[in-house]
């Protein structure tokens, strides 16, 4: 296993001084250790690496440019762990417990996807670590919120995600734009199974035609036979849960076969700057999971940090939720006045954070305020589902030809 430990002292300031450190807690530590396992190799590797590991790498830079997390009134150093679970659950597992074991780190930051966070999730709870899953989706989390007391939510359930979908397409029906017909295509795991399922059902309880549904092995990059026997059924709305490698295939190789219905929907990574350069023009119109709105001033200057550190645009939904996760972490610790896991989760599932997405709190350890469905328009990923999401735009209909 690849180990690299970040000896620079990185450090912040509290974000914010909004509720003084916690009574009766033990004095500053000399440093604060934080370690993750993220997928820096193998199929996960794009969705880590866009999503997730800049906003850990930046976060780092903030600290350390502020000197120090407050507990008491100090800025406590801190030191940095990093492992690659070259995205394999068992891996995850294996650096988590030598980052808990071994490094003997205070606090550690979760990695990328729903896999993964469960594969961790119990490990973390056993030692109380807490677990800010931001890029976790699953139709369990009620039965996960009783199992793990630690986990906190950051993501819809599989359901939300997927009734946005039916939601936009029965707006769609309702105008008068499409008749009903949909073909489903997913990854087979456990994300694009539960997304697919749950589609399943409420497009079937919506009354829709559902005309093709298929599911791929992960990893699969030969999916032109998939997108021709899609177009013999003539659908209207294409839905794809897809994880990133093959978000790429399927729009690659929709053009190939020249398959172009009217909606065109794509999962994972389709929100990624990668996806606008690869694509272009070609991005209109095409639909994805999420979204984050750009148009709060604060999220827009996270935005453009993130661009000039990386020379590369975040995406438009998990990235700005990432790093919101990481400021409730460091106001949380402060809030605590201590590296106690337990006062700090306790901070977390109470309080009130400013972040990078305007003021978050938790509602039953969960944040439900994202958006469910995104479209590229004119250069920008917009949320268009539900309506009441921040920055929510109608959806451009039919989706223009390729071009």
């Amino acid at each position: 296993m690849q180990r690299r430990q970040f000896a620079t002292l990185l450090a912040a300031a509290a974000a914010t001084a909004l509720a003084a450190p916690a009574l009766g807690q033990s004095k500053a530590p000399a440093e604060i250790r934080i370690g993750y396992a993220i997928s820096k190799t193998g199929a996960y590797a794009g969705g880590a690496s866009t999503t997730v590991l800049p906003n850990y790498q930046m976060w780092a830079a903030d600290v350390q440019q502020a000197g120090g997390i407050e507990i008491g009134g100090k800025r406590v150093p801190v030191r940095f762990f990093e492992y690659d679970d070259r995205s394999n659950s068992e891996e995850a597992v294996r650096a988590v417990e030598r980052l808990i074991n071994q490094d003997k780190v205070d606090f550690i930051l979760p990695p990328w996807g729903t896999a993964m966070n469960l594969a961790v999730a119990p490990i973390l709870h056993k030692h109380n670590y807490p677990h800010l899953a931001t890029t976790m989706i699953s139709d369990h989390i009620p039965q996960l919120r009783e199992r793990w007391s630690n986990l906190f939510f950051f993501t819809l359930t599989s359901t939300d995600y997927a009734n946005g979908v039916v939601d936009v397409l029965t707006r769609l029906r309702e105008e008068g734009k499409i008749k009903g017909k949909v073909a489903i295509v997913n990854v087979a795991d456990q994300f694009g199974l539960e997304l697919s399922k749950a589609a399943r059902e409420g497009l079937k309880k919506a009354k829709f035609d559902i005309v093709y549904d298929q599911s791929y092995p992960l990893g699969s990059q030969e999916l032109q036979t998939i997108l021709n026997e899609v177009r013999r059924r003539e659908p209207e709305a294409f839905l794809a849960f897809s994880y990133p490698p093959d978000t790429m295939a399927l729009n690659d190789q929709a053009k190939v076969v020249g398959f172009n219905p009217k909606v065109f929907y794509t999962a994972i990574g389709t929100v990624f700057p990668m996806f606008k350069n690869r694509f272009g023009a070609n991005a209109d119109g095409v639909m994805g999971l999420g979204g984050v709105s750009a148009e709060l001033p604060v999220t827009r200057d996270y935005r453009e940090r993130h661009l000039a550190m990386f020379k590369q645009e975040a995406d438009y939904n998990g990235s700005a939720v990432t790093y919101a996760t990481l400021q409730i972490l460091q106001q949380a610790i402060t809030r605590a006045g201590s590296i106690d896991r337990k006062a700090v989760s306790e901070q977390i599932r109470t309080g009130s954070f400013e972040t990078v997405l305007g003021p978050v709190k938790l509602t039953n350890r969960l944040w439900a305020e994202a958006s469910s469905v995104g479209q590229w328009q004119g250069g920008v990923f917009q949320p268009i589902s539900p309506k009441t999401a921040i920055g929510v735009k109608p959806a451009v209909f039919p989706k223009p030809e390729w071009k």
